[in-house]
């Protein structure tokens, strides 16, 4: 049956909540209006889903519920939605909590889209007022997001959904494996380690401050995962790359909560508001204004694109290249006329003239040297070798290519290309001299790019190198690792030179902890490729690896006690002594079992640190002694003293006195082992019996009786026997007799007859 056809408008709920209707659905609860008719007051009561209160997990949710209940109740602050009652009907757990009409931040988003810093920061202070009173409460939330932010009809923030908040100490996340909250919120050691803190909390408030200023979160992808990757190996973008106008300080403050290293976030929501208020005295009217607007940035946006368009149509366009070459001329209008093309304007590659200084015509003693050759009545260029002055300077030598000199030698092309350019024939030597210096400077343009392109793609600028820190002590030519170097002196290296990184935890036992274990790439100098955008990978010291004893190693019965060795290789324990002559005899320990351990079962210390096992060899062999003949006592001692379980019988003897061993189920001498049973028994001295009264019986009849009992009869008749009667007997009747002599034969009794 579904809540809804179970709970109805207008029923009573546990027979004082009258139901309004419902306002609210949810993955786990559903949220009712509902009037408390008791006190006289609206109410919101949270039901938890016939689905899960009935499911196999009930337990779970049921501990969150309570847990909810438990967590607000803690806590006594105005910006708390406050929990009044809970309980149980009808199989159903629900909480009953303050009504707050208004709405949720989600839902004020949706109608404004983005906040002015003054909205925002009044937000952020009231959330993290109520946080800083569940913080001083050891309660961490665990869930801040805008969905769990109520808005009431003035505006001011309560808090709600405490179902996943837990104590300090207890913060961790689920046991289940489950990850709880809402990813584009967690913060990263939330998903890393599973460590939910009151950093966490400033986090989650930072992230929705971001929202709220933007429009957006930081991190956004359809598939959780990516988030979860994102928050954990990427730090929140400053909310100023959105925010252009937004006041440096507010971004920075936003920052300061979003940092991705905990320890670099406010301890607690107290000092996060501590920090706010501090900050809110110097932001002026106009800061506390501002508000980002999407839509406008978006216009921006198309208005630089399509100046970015035009200018990539103007500069391919015949008309601008006719400007950009009608501006060179003006430009060189403006200076008196050259004769030529001297290295630095031909050749432009090489060091630039000063832009501010005027330029002028070349001395021609410093124009490059041309060699002109006179062939078949024509002066040619032959041989033409320029050196541009910034060539020149940085010692390189450039050869025109083999082409294009044979092509300035031909006269007929050089007719030619005298003919295109415009220039009269009677100017073709210098012209050519100008044509050689431009594509020289073309060459060595070309020659430059490559070298760069080298520089860039092969070169040292295609990879930053590993940096070596004071602590490392490298010696010359011998390759230097990097290790036992503390991670925050490398990292500050790595961050200095512009190096990205990565970076995990590890076991050690030879780096303490803090200190890096290893890089890839290893070593010193070691390249680090900017191509392919490389990232390092640190390896950092926890420390030396501990383990524990386990708490059952010393119960035999257990999987920890019946083979406790492999029990402590098991538990990562790798200096296990052992000494067979230090084994020890037991009664109740089982051979192989733990008789002790050193340290004590449940002890946490490094792996590498002696633990010292005793084993058990079983019961101790024995042989069994003689104790026939020795009293009861004194053979109890002596099986006692040999740990072997007795058990006695009692027997009639017609030779051993009563209390005397008369005999053992085991022969003395054979070999036993502490534990084993042996019965012995025990003489209760010869067996007697009361004679009965047989005087007046029939001869017959009383041999008869007498001879029933084991006795031996006897029988007399001095004066005949006359009647066939018993006239006396012997012993008496009443008296106690032994039924057998010392040599184990009836005892006689005398009847006498006549």
């Amino acid at each position: 049956m579904s809540d809804d056809a179970r709970i109805q408008e207008g029923s009573m709920f546990d027979g004082r909540y009258r139901i309004v209707k419902k306002i609210a659905d949810g993955g786990m609860a559903t949220v009712y209006l509902a009037r408390d008719e008791r006190l006289g007051r609206m109410v919101a009561i949270k039901i938890m889903h016939v689905q899960l209160a009935q499911g196999p997990h009930r337990a779970q949710f049921v501990e969150r519920f309570r847990r909810e209940a438990k967590s607000a109740a803690a806590i006594a602050n105005p910006h708390i939605v406050q929990v009044y009652d809970s309980g149980e009907y009808a199989g159903l757990d629900y909480l009953v909590m303050e009504y707050v009409e208004g709405m949720n931040l989600r839902q004020r988003m949706a109608q404004q889209g983005t906040f002015s810093v003054r909205e925002t920061l009044r937000v952020v202070a009231e959330t993290l007022d109520g946080l800083a009173a569940a913080h001083n409460a050891s309660v961490v939330h665990r869930d801040i997001k805008p969905e769990n932010i109520l808005l009431n009809r003035r505006g001011r923030v309560q808090i709600t959904d405490f179902g996943l908040a837990k104590a300090v100490s207890q913060a961790t996340l689920s046991t289940t494996g489950m990850l709880l909250g809402t990813a584009a919120y967690l913060a990263p050691e939330m998903i890393e380690q599973n460590l939910a803190t009151a950093q966490g909390d400033c986090y989650s408030v930072g992230i929705m401050a971001w929202e709220m200023l933007t429009g957006q979160v930081p991190f956004h992808s359809d598939n959780p995962a990516t988030l979860i990757f994102k928050h954990v190996n990427e730090n929140v973008p400053s909310v100023a790359t959105v925010c252009r106008g937004i006041d440096p300080k507010v971004a920075d403050f936003i920052s300061y909560l979003t940092a991705r290293r905990i320890n670099d976030r406010p301890e607690t929501a107290e000092h996060a508001l501590n920090t706010l208020r501090a900050l809110m005295p110097t932001l002026s009217a106009q800061a506390l204004d501002y508000r980002y607007d999407p839509s406008a940035d978006r216009l921006n946006s198309l208005e630089d694109a399509d100046v970015m368009g035009l200018s990539a149509h103007f500069a391919t366009s015949d008309a601008t290249s006719a400007q950009v070459h009608e501006m060179w001329k003006n430009n060189a209008s403006a200076t008196p006329q050259l004769q030529g093309t001297s290295a630095e304007d031909g050749a432009g590659t090489g060091a630039k003239p000063d832009s501010g200084s005027p330029r002028t015509a070349p001395n021609p003693a410093d124009e490059p040297e041309t060699v002109a050759m006179e062939q078949n009545g024509h002066q040619q260029v032959a041989a033409t070798s320029l050196m541009p002055s910034g060539a020149a300077e940085n010692g390189l030598a450039v050869d025109l290519p083999s082409p294009i000199a044979a092509d300035l030698q031909d006269p007929n092309k050089a007719a030619t290309i005298a003919a295109h350019s415009g220039v009269n024939q009677p100017r073709t030597f210098k012209s050519r001299r100008g044509l050689i210096a431009i594509i020289i400077g073309l060459a060595v343009a070309v020659l430059g790019s490559a070298g760069t392109a080298l520089w860039y793609f092969i070169g040292p600028g295609s990879y930053w190198s590993m940096p070596q820190v004071p602590e490392l002590h490298c010696k010359e030519n011998v390759t230097c690792p990097i290790t036992n170097v503390e991670w925050t002196t490398y990292e500050t290296a790595l961050k200095n030179a512009g190096i990205s990184y990565t970076t995990e935890e590890a076991y050690s036992d030879t780096v303490k902890t803090g200190d890096v274990i290893a890089t890839d790439p290893a070593d010193v100098g070691a390249h680090v490729s900017k191509r392919n955008k490389q990232i390092v990978d640190v390896t950092i010291s926890k420390g030396i690896r501990p383990a524990t004893v386990p708490a059952d190693i010393l119960d035999p019965s257990s999987a920890s006690g019946k083979d406790p060795i492999a029990a402590l290789q098991n538990a990562g324990f790798t200096n296990i002594v052992h000494n067979t002559n230090d084994d020890q005899w037991s009664l109740d320990v089982p051979e192989g079992a733990a008789i002790s351990i050193t340290p004590d079962p449940g002890a946490t210390v490094n792996h590498n640190d002696q633990v010292t096992v005793v084993l058990s060899k079983g019961p101790m062999p024995v042989n069994m002694p003689n104790v026939v003949g020795k009293t009861r006592s004194d053979a109890g001692a002596m099986l006692d003293a040999l740990k072997l379980k007795a058990t006695y019988t009692e027997e009639f003897s017609d030779n051993i006195k009563a209390g005397v061993v008369i005999s053992t189920s085991v022969p003395a001498d054979t070999q036993l082992k502490w534990g084993d049973s042996v019965t012995v028994a025990v003489s209760k001295g010869p067996q007697m019996v009361t004679l009965p009264d047989v005087v007046g019986k029939s001869t017959d009849e009383a041999k008869k009786t007498l001879e029933d009992l084991g006795l031996k009869v006897k029988v007399n008749a001095p004066l005949g026997d006359w009647t066939h009667t018993v006239r006396f007997q012997s012993p008496k009747a009443g008296e106690s007799v032994r039924l057998h002599n010392e040599q184990g034969e009836p005892t006689e009794i005398t009847l006498t007859i006549a």
